[in-house]
């Protein structure tokens, strides 16, 4: 192929003049191939110079390592195949591939985007803690390949970030040797199997899961899927959270519980003293409520988009000073990104040992109140 002729040249000259920096493929020609860019550094294994490829894949990435010759022969093929554009970027210039609709090659050299190489470091792929299991394939996120179904990629990523920060969450939390943990609101059950699947398989914890679904026939379909999947100690009941009865939860979750059930599920968690309430709130309505007519007051409350914002700041606040007032540390952190959902909150409290001040919480509560004229906060109303 000597329309690469440029490009092999350039970037064996890098090599030798050891100025190479990256070089990245993009512009797909094929967006169900499911794969926008690749990614190329120069790395060190054994002390011998490999060029590794990372392929971003829309739900993993895919790492492989080459030699110079492997290397180009593979750039070739990608170009011809699967990409439109590729950039190499070199201490000296940036040279600019373009392929057209009919294979045809140009070039074009810009001024050096870098100052200095990337370290030559041997980076391990981001590890997916959500294993190709059983329960995927019967939720619709796999194909029966294990390979993850394009339009759930979403859905795949948020699993993996889920677990992420669970996996965070409990090095910090004291737990016992027999784990209850209670999902209340568990919808389809994704991140619940997930939780499962990680927590009993993957790390060998003697845990028992219970989801809580109003839905008769979702509760249905995941005890179905539970049995499919032979999770022994994950089951679903069909009740409102109100109704749940039961003061050994170790950990409580509630996952976009729609406005007052994160209240009603952060409740039941503080009364069986959980060590740990992991909440993601959305649908705050309640506050809303109480503030309509009054949006005059406060410029702030003047604009639709910052007067719901402001809602959910206040709302989620407020039920955050209350886990520290029942002695929780709490944080509250972005979930998954704004491009997949805006219910991207995570409110999480930590049982604490050290007895937190009453009074100075009360304060803060009473103050935020007042400035947003709030009579009561339904959490408050439960407690």
């Amino acid at each position: 192929m000597n329309e690469f002729q440029q490009l092999r040249d350039t970037l064996n000259q890098s090599v030798l003049d050891n100025n190479f920096v990256k070089l990245t493929l993009s512009k797909p020609t094929r967006k169900s191939d499911g794969l926008p860019n690749v990614y190329v550094r120069l790395i060190k294994i054994k002390g011998a110079e490999m060029f590794q490829f990372t392929y971003h894949y829309t739900t993993n990435d895919k790492v492989k390592n080459y030699t110079l010759s492997e290397a180009i022969s593979e750039l070739e093929i990608l170009l011809m195949d699967n990409f439109r554009a590729a950039t190499l970027f070199t201490l000296k210039n940036d040279l600019l591939v373009f392929i057209s609709k009919k294979k045809k090659v140009s070039y074009k050299l810009n001024a050096a985007s870098f100052k200095n190489k990337l370290p030559e470091t041997h980076d391990k792929p981001k590890e997916r803690l959500a294993e190709a299991g059983s329960y995927l394939q019967h939720l619709g996120i796999t194909d029966k390949n294990g390979k993850v179904i394009h339009k759930m990629a979403d859905k795949y990523r948020q699993i993996n970030k889920y677990l992420e920060i669970i996996e965070g969450l409990l090095k910090s939390t004291k737990l016992p040797k027999k784990i209850n943990i209670v999902d209340m609101g568990s919808g389809k059950g994704y991140l619940t199997f997930a939780l499962y699947d990680y927590l009993v398989n993957q790390k060998k914890y003697n845990a028992t899961v219970t989801g809580i679904e109003l839905r008769t026939e979702l509760v249905n379909y995941c005890n179905g899927v539970a049995q499919k999947s032979e999770f022994k100690n994950l089951s679903f009941v069909a009740k409102p959270i109100q109704e749940y009865d039961n003061n050994k939860i170790d950990i409580l979750i509630a996952l976009h519980a729609c406005d007052t059930a994160t209240d009603d599920a952060i409740y039941k968690g503080l009364s069986a003293k959980a060590e740990l309430i992991i909440c993601a709130p959305c649908c705050h309505k309640q506050i809303r409520q109480q503030v309509k007519g009054k949006e005059q007051e406060s410029p702030l409350l003047k604009y639709g988009i910052f007067k719901e914002r402001q809602f959910e700041m206040v709302t989620d606040t407020i039920r955050a000073l209350i886990l520290e007032k029942n002695n929780y540390n709490t944080k509250v952190f972005e979930f998954i990104s704004n491009e997949h959902t805006r219910k991207n909150v995570m409110l999480v409290g930590t049982k604490s040992s050290k007895k937190n001040d009453e009074v100075r919480i009360d304060n803060k509560i009473a103050s935020l109140k007042e400035v947003y004229s709030i009579d009561n906060h339904y959490l408050e109303t439960l407690l």
